[in-house]
């Protein structure tokens, strides 16, 4: 069983994603408060999606850096297990408690209608493999003559 799923890593898996939660919540209301009265909502909405890409990026570098996944597929495990978090998260937060109905929700990811949430998702996918095979080449041409 891949070390992801035992308890003890778990709670760090699980503290980290609250992190971006809290710093999502946290652009999300600098978009709200600030530029996003003065733009487009869907210039807001892109806007806001790339700061997301960045901040998102600090705070899964760090979790990397902290506690850096044990190989190529465990960093791929923990980039999806987020993606499902935050997927569950939206959708079943944003359907029952913020009344949002479903084509709503789902509205956020036609690219074609210049909606880039998707892009956000990709990033947390991929971000924790992007540092794990950023890290590994590092090392080994640290620890190369």
């Amino acid at each position: 069983m891949s070390s992801i799923f035992k308890f003890a890593t778990l709670w760090k898996i699980l503290l980290a994603w609250l992190v971006m939660l809290l710093v999502s919540i946290a652009n999300g209301a600098i978009r709200d408060f600030s530029y996003g009265q003065q733009i487009s909502e869907l210039a807001a909405h892109q806007i806001s999606t790339a700061s997301g890409i960045v901040l998102l990026g600090m705070v899964i570098a760090g979790y990397c850096r902290l506690t850096p996944p044990s190989s190529a597929a465990e960093a791929i495990s923990l980039g999806l297990f987020w993606v499902g978090l935050t997927l569950a998260f939206e959708f079943l937060f944003f359907h029952y408690v913020g009344g949002h109905s479903w084509s709503a929700l789902l509205a956020n990811y036609n690219v074609l209608e210049g909606r880039v949430w998707v892009l956000l998702l990709a990033w947390i996918a991929v971000a924790p493999s992007v540092f794990f095979s950023y890290s590994t080449r590092r090392h080994k041409q640290k620890d190369s003559p």
